[in-house]
């Protein structure tokens, strides 16, 4: 992981991150679009660009995420930056399962699957050794049941972790 990425580990949980993150998501929503996944959240941590379907409109959202690889799915979180509301995605996916995530170049169909449980504690675990600054968020959500979802591949596309070469 290089310097950069270390320091936005460490200062992640600061309540100036989250709002300045924030004001950036527009911006990286266009270049996330633009490089199909390939460039996001400043390039400094796994991210992709979901697309939902709006559960009120019907029209497409995009949006970027941090993820975590867990087999061929991609793991996500609606921390919302620790807000006491839930993000529309999330919101979305709850409505409409079937989305499409753009990583790596990548465009993938996926079906999201809520996680509960023994599930979710084990995917809870991996998204904070990735992101510690989520412990954080589930303090500042007031309470908010935080969702973690699966999102599983469910056509042709790429797996959220590309097979060993040769």
């Amino acid at each position: 992981m290089s310097a950069l990425a270390n320091l936005t580990r460490r200062v992640g949980h600061h309540r100036w991150f989250g709002a300045a993150a924030r004001l950036l998501v527009p911006a990286d929503r266009v270049i996330g679009r633009l490089t199909r996944g390939r460039v996001v959240a400043l390039g400094l941590l796994p991210s992709l660009v979901i697309t939902t379907t709006g559960r009120r409109s019907g029209k497409p959202r995009s949006n970027p995420l941090l993820y975590v690889p867990d087999g061929d799915a991609y793991v996500v979180i609606g921390s919302n930056w620790g807000q006491t509301h839930h993000p529309g995605w999330a919101m979305n996916l709850l409505a409409e399962p079937s989305a499409e995530v753009d990583v790596k170049g990548r465009r993938v169909p996926v079906r999201a699957e809520l996680a509960s449980g023994v599930e979710r504690d084990r995917l809870w675990q991996l998204l904070v050794d990735a992101w510690p600054a989520y412990r954080t968020y589930v303090r500042r959500a007031g309470g908010r049941d935080i969702h973690i979802f699966r999102l599983v591949p469910t056509g042709r596309g790429a797996a959220a972790e590309p097979p060993p070469a040769g």
